[in-house]
């Protein structure tokens, strides 16, 4: 690995020595998160190739994964080349650093000779900013976020480069996303391919529902339908992936949705992440769908609100779910049966639906007081048999 013994952050340059046995520089003495990037600086900087970070735990809870500096490094020039990142343009770095995101924008930084602004994570990263970095990753919460103040709107449309990752990004937001001067796009990866393997472009002319692969990955399908992923630059062997995918003959890729998010109800599939996409516009407050048991369907669709106002958001839910299926949006067997409220969604730290927590949740609340549901069962119109 062809690696810099140096860094630059805010401006200054720093050698390896500094990060050495301990050693810190003076502005992370008294700041945690300027403490983790100088112990990961530290540990990047030392002798061997293998590191430990966490998955994010959407789909369960978060596990250590070993990872190889050689990987990342080639990892990050694969973004670097692709995205035009020169030496002296600056990077924020805004994402926690136990997880692989986080990691990469440091090694990104090394790579290209980039000049690191660290901020420590926060929902809106921009609001402490007074000039627009040239390079930035953040999650869609933190767009989400950015875009809702005019001040730090008008500075993520003066940021060059920007790539979201952490979650899906839904039309809506996407649709907000495609007026702005710089070049911003949705990235596809995971722990195991260390970060990114495509970019899906938001903005400008180019903006596209595709994936396309960084040069070198190759993409098939298992029977299933699931993406199989083949980087010989970033992992040892093809990953198969729980992802739900369509290729097109120019190598560019869909995701449906996961596997493992998919509601088999009265013989009728619902993929998790299509009915939210379809439900977010309409519906007036933070949530998530999920399943629970029944006895004639084998899974129910249940949609689990966040709020404090059960009876009025659950009621408000039911005339949108009502006004979608008059308006052709909806099918009948995508339609949830239960409507349950709860004070506060369990998201993971990287703000993904944590969906094993919220089905144990719903357990637990289904278990001591239902909801009755939107409408009775025979008029959900459920075919049967398989599909």
């Amino acid at each position: 690995m062809t690696t810099g013994r140096s860094i630059t952050i805010n401006g200054q340059v720093y050698r390896a020595d500094e990060f050495a046995s301990g050693g810190r520089p003076g502005w992370a003495e008294d700041w945690p998160f300027g403490a983790e990037l100088s112990d990961f600086l530290r540990d990047w900087f030392e002798e061997g190739d293998g590191l430990t970070v966490w998955t994010s735990g959407s789909t369960g809870p978060p596990r250590a994964a070993p990872v190889s500096k050689e990987s990342m490094w080639r990892s990050a020039g694969l973004t670097c080349t692709f995205l035009d990142l020169r030496a002296g343009q600056s990077a924020l770095l805004c994402l926690p650093l136990n997880y692989i995101a986080g990691k990469m924008m440091v090694v990104r930084a090394l790579w290209a000779g980039l000049d690191l602004w660290p901020m420590t994570p926060a929902s809106n990263p921009l609001a402490a900013l007074s000039a627009a970095p040239d390079f930035a990753a953040l999650t869609p919460m933190q767009v989400y976020e950015s875009l809702a103040d005019r001040r730090t709107a008008e500075l993520l449309g003066r940021i060059g480069r920007v790539i979201i990752g952490g979650g899906a990004v839904d039309k809506g937001l996407a649709e907000r996303l495609r007026p702005l001067p710089g070049a911003v796009y949705s990235s596809y990866g995971m722990t195991e391919t260390l970060s990114h393997i495509a970019l899906r472009r938001l903005s400008g002319p180019e903006a596209e529902d595709w994936y396309r692969p960084l040069p070198g990955i190759k993409l098939s399908l298992t029977a299933r339908g699931t993406l199989v992923i083949e980087a010989p630059a970033v992992a040892e062997t093809a990953v198969v992936t729980n992802d739900l995918a369509e290729i097109d003959p120019l190598g560019r890729f869909l995701i449906l949705g996961r596997l493992d998010n998919i509601i088999n109800t009265g013989g009728l599939k619902v993929r998790v992440e299509e009915l939210e996409e379809i439900l977010a516009p309409a519906l007036p407050a933070p949530f998530a769908i999920t399943s629970a048991p029944d006895e004639r369907l084998g899974q129910m669709v249940v949609l689990v609100l966040e709020g404090r106002e059960p009876e009025r958001l659950a009621g408000m839910a039911r005339s949108a779910l009502e006004r979608l299926i008059r308006e052709h949006r909806l099918a009948p067997f995508q339609k949830p049966r239960r409507i349950v409220t709860v004070e506060s969604l369990p998201r993971t730290e990287t703000g993904k639906p944590a969906r094993q927590r919220i089905a144990g949740l719903l357990e637990a609340l289904l278990g001591a007081a239902p909801d009755p549901g939107p409408g009775p069962p025979d008029a959900e119109g459920h075919g049967q048999g398989g599909g």
